[in-house]
């Protein structure tokens, strides 16, 4: 079925309560296993329907926010989404009580529990309004950021299509359009901050309601944290700061020489990698989506099949469009067994990027729609980041049909920025530990942190003042995960360290690589992150030696590549 044609009804509140009220009481008493397996089956279906149409409210609005219907719907689901959570949570209690759950296990695993045990503790009715206000935050926020019309060069735009400015080989240009870009938020810092300080607030309220000493293990708990803790996370910036910012740091210096630049360099021309220009995609929107087919026709008939389901369907949404939310996603259609990418192609390297990152999330869950239960189609989030991380570095295959003479450039340019990107996800990760460590923090002491972590993870850059709002420790507040999704984004640092794993089998042996992969990906959700990893024969980046490894031979890589011929 296409996008265009699936149908949307909100979900009667009442009549979805009702039906999981008479779930868990027909669950408790079950008789037998074949019973209480019956009922689980069907709360499986219920919950497709739910999710489905959550799905579809999100994606439509996110599409143009600005669509009236679809706004209702989408604050409908902020509302009744954490107003749901308390009979889930009665369900997760009649699951973790039930005398069948060692059938339970043996038929699905104890992930299952795992997970429920983690869920138990993220909740409370005591907490619902605030996450129904939690919700409106978030929207309020996204709804901000897409609202952007920024003027530039007698136009007028997005802060999506004012990126290609961002990276123009021409240095006033360049310049001006991050100016003009912070100009946008310094303009709206004041509804920037009043929605952080209040987020904040509420977060820590929310975690003393459970019992916790602020908001940072809730955090963790609502990140479903099963295998790791807070002081791995905190061993692995370590590493990073020990391995990662001084090959970083050399990558940087190597650049400023390139650009003919000073060094510490600008924010401007920090996103520079080139003097001629950063690689470019060849072609349209549908051309490089065209690409992305012959790509995955290449790599494996699964891949193929799946892309060709994407394309044919209208699983993708990728232009970048005025009254559309920032960034990109993959989500799900649970009903229709089928994932959905939105994204914001802009003419840049990041739209290829796209094909393969957020292809590499949807091929995933393809993989296993059919997975019972459907929390077992995709894992833990920074497992998810490995499927997406990795197949960026698979679209190497395909650099030519995907940047033609840029090909060269591309490659470097990809592997240096995937080094100099952990030091930045992971410095996003120090500051929300500060910052819910210290939620009685002002505005002004964030930004004072935000600006103090940049001396140790970037080093590279200059905070001179050239260019307000960047320079003045305030860039954190155009990363929406920040307001979003608190700790989402170690996620991607520890995915990114697996992910050169990957590309060092892809340059030794990319079958072998491709075998790897499948074998992490086929799994599901059906193990923890450390567990996925090791059962594909992969190691831990919590392992200071898999960092200290994939950082050597970055480093080398980088080193001896032939750049030879290009400006």
């Amino acid at each position: 079925m296409k996008f265009s044609e699936m149908p949307y009804r909100r979900p009667d509140p009442e009549t979805v309560k009702s039906e999981l009220e008479d779930l868990i009481l027909r669950f408790r008493n079950a008789q037998d296993y074949t019973q209480a397996r019956a009922v689980f089956l069907e709360k499986e279906e219920k919950t497709k329907i739910v999710n489905t149409m959550g799905s579809l409210a999100y994606v439509r609005h996110s599409i143009d926010t600005r669509d009236e219907y679809y706004d209702r719907e989408n604050d409908f689901f902020d509302s009744f989404t954490p107003e749901l959570e308390e009979y889930e949570q009665s369900w997760i209690d009649a699951m973790l009580e039930s005398p069948f759950r060692r059938n339970f296990e043996d038929e699905y695993g104890d992930l299952l529990f795992v997970n429920a045990e983690i869920a138990r503790k993220t909740f409370s009715p005591a907490i619902i309004e605030d996450m129904q206000r939690e919700n409106e935050l978030c929207t309020e926020y996204a709804k901000l950021i897409a609202s952007a019309q920024i003027p530039f060069e007698g136009g007028v735009y997005t802060l999506s299509q004012l990126e290609p400015f961002q990276v123009d080989p021409d240095d006033e240009r360049r310049l001006a359009a991050w100016r003009a870009k912070g100009q946008w938020f310094k303009d709206n810092q004041q509804q920037l901050d009043a929605i952080y300080d209040e987020l904040t607030r509420l977060r820590d309220s929310m975690g003393r309601k459970l019992g916790y000493d602020g908001y940072t293990q809730l955090g963790y708990y609502r990140m479903q944290r099963n295998c790791y803790t807070k002081e791995d996370v905190e061993k692995f910036r370590t590493a990073v700061q020990k391995y990662l910012v001084p090959v970083a740091d050399l990558i940087l210096r190597s650049q400023a020489e390139r650009l003919g630049k000073s060094y510490p360099l600008s924010f401007a021309d920090n996103a520079l990698s080139f003097r001629s220009g950063n690689p470019r995609p060849v072609g349209t929107a549908e051309d490089i989506l065209a690409q992305g087919q012959l790509f995955y026709d290449m790599l494996s008939p699964e891949t193929s099949e799946f892309f060709r389901t994407m394309r044919e369907n209208e699983l993708m949404d990728v232009l970048s469009t005025e009254g559309k939310e920032g960034g990109g996603y993959c989500t799900d259609f649970e009903l229709y067994q089928v994932p959905f990418i939105f994204a914001n192609f802009n003419g840049t390297q990041g739209d290829v990027e796209v094909v393969t990152h957020e292809a590499g999330h949807a091929f995933a869950y393809w993989m296993n729609r059919s997975r019972i239960p459907i929390e077992y189609a995709s894992p833990s989030l920074e497992a998810c980041e490995v499927h997406s991380m990795s197949m960026e570095f698979f679209g190497w295959m395909n650099a030519d049909g995907f940047f033609g003479p840029d090909a060269r450039k591309f490659l470097y340019s990809h592997l240096a920025s995937a080094i100099t990107f952990i030091p930045y996800g992971t410095m996003v990760d120090h500051f929300q530990h500060i910052i819910y460590e210290n939620p009685q923090l002002t505005p002004a002491g964030r930004h004072a942190e935000w600006k103090r972590l940049l001396g140790i993870y970037m080093p590279w850059l200059k905070l001179d003042g050239e260019i307000p709002f960047f320079s003045d420790g305030e860039g954190w507040q155009r990363q929406s995960h920040i307001y979003e999704c608190p700790f989402y984004y170690i996620d991607y640092c520890l995915a990114q360290t697996v992910s050169l794993e990957f590309w060092a089998m892809i340059l030794k042996d990319p079958k072998d690589a491709w075998r790897h992969y499948m074998a992490y990906t086929e799994q599901g959700g059906s193990r923890t992150f450390t567990s996925l990893l090791l059962n594909a024969g992969l190691k831990t980046p919590f392992d200071e030696e898999c960092l200290k490894e994939v950082c050597k031979a970055a480093a080398k890589w980088l080193e001896d590549y032939d750049l030879s011929g290009i400006e």
